[in-house]
């Protein structure tokens, strides 16, 4: 997803849940923060690297891919990008090497998803927010796996775009080109997508890099091949998806502040949207690169309030600024502890599973 969806449609479910305008203004900060806040952008304002939630283009263009350093790539795209549906997933007819990745493919409605959701209660809102990133980006990147892999990420050229026609959709192939500078191009459905190399473990192939921006569109509805699957077609609805991801958005923060007893799967508040339903669906359904402004002026609706664009760096001085032992009170210091508890769960629960592939943790290991 992009910052229209993680920043300004997190405002907006926030709001709804019950939030307050400021309330929902860090939630969903924090929310974009997490597509931000690397290791370079750490060391900048000094704060500790293990909480680096993603990696910049020319970070992940010098990191290594030896099984330590796809340990590093896997601990930090998979907790955060590509939460694991199920970690104790069945393949039959596969290598242990083949399973371990298979089973960090990511998809909404996990175990995970529960555990992430259940951490973030009673805790900051900026453990809030990346909550909701992290939850969102489940319905998104579904199908795509936060670990460099060839057998898993890769697709097939039978790609085709399914656009709304009458009653039905009509077909149209993807054409994907690798030319970074120029944006996609949407009325001739051509895109920009990750160069195919057939090494395995090439950062090429990481998360859903060979389906380009797709998966991030919410308009988007298409049919591909993907690897994992033996190259059997997939048909993908992101407006379904999307307005799934925003409604159990609700329906999480409402459980955090406390509504529910308990976070449930496959769990939506669709109530909470009724009134506002054919609004949403125009701004999903809208083919554009990026929804920002209609996202604002839908929250900016509902709360009255006017929505601050959303700046990377908003904390910094704050946090620079503050004595050493005083930083875990500012904004970007609860970030950041959010940020390394998070991580560590998700590591710990794959290390538990069995899978080596997010490196080592303090739990025991059950192997299945």
């Amino acid at each position: 997803m992009q910052m229209d969806f993680h920043y300004y449609a997190t405002y907006c479910a926030a709001y709804i849940a019950g939030y307050l305008h400021e309330e929902s203004l860090d939630i969903a900060y924090s929310a974009q923060f997490v597509d931000h806040c690397t290791r370079t952008l750490l060391a900048k304002i000094k704060g500790p690297s293990d909480a680096a939630t993603t990696q910049m283009q020319l970070e992940m263009m010098d990191a290594r891919t030896d099984p330590i350093g796809l340990q590093d790539i896997t601990r930090i795209w998979a907790p955060f990008h590509f939460l694991p549906r199920d970690l104790y997933a069945v393949r039959k007819k596969c290598s242990k090497a083949y399973l371990n990745k298979y089973r960090l493919i990511c998809g909404p409605n996990g175990d995970l998803v529960v555990k992430t959701v259940e951490l973030a209660k009673g805790k900051p809102l900026q453990s809030v927010g990346i909550a909701m990133h992290v939850l969102a980006d489940t319905w998104a990147h579904a199908n795509f796996a936060g670990t460099p892999s060839l057998v898993i990420n890769n697709t097939d050229h039978v790609f085709y775009e399914l656009l709304p026609d009458g009653d039905g959709y009509k077909e149209k192939q993807i054409r994907f080109v690798h030319k970074t500078s120029t944006p996609d191009d949407l009325d001739n459905s051509i895109y920009t997508n990750s160069l195919y190399q057939s090494s395995e473990n090439t950062i090429m192939n990481l998360g859903h890099g060979r389906a380009g921006h797709l998966p991030d569109y919410s308009f988007a509805r298409y049919r591909y091949l993907p690897a994992w699957g033996e190259y059997e077609e997939i048909i993908k609805d992101n407006p379904s998806d999307y307005i799934k991801a925003f409604t159990q958005m609700i329906y999480a923060m409402k459980y955090i502040r406390g509504e529910y007893d308990a976070f449930k799967k496959d769990t939506y508040d669709e109530d909470a949207i009724e009134p506002y339903l054919p609004r949403i669906k125009e701004i999903i359904e809208k083919r554009q690169i990026i929804a920002c402004d209609d996202w604002k002026a839908f929250g900016e609706e509902l709360s009255g309030q006017t929505i601050r664009d959303y700046s990377m760096d908003a904390y910094f001085e704050e946090y620079t600024n503050s004595l050493k032992e005083e930083r875990d009170n500012t904004f970007l210091g609860r970030f950041i502890l959010g940020a390394l508890a998070h991580k560590g769960m998700v590591i710990d629960e794959i290390f538990r599973s069995g899978n080596m592939l997010a490196g080592f943790s303090k739990k025991k290991r059950v192997d299945k």
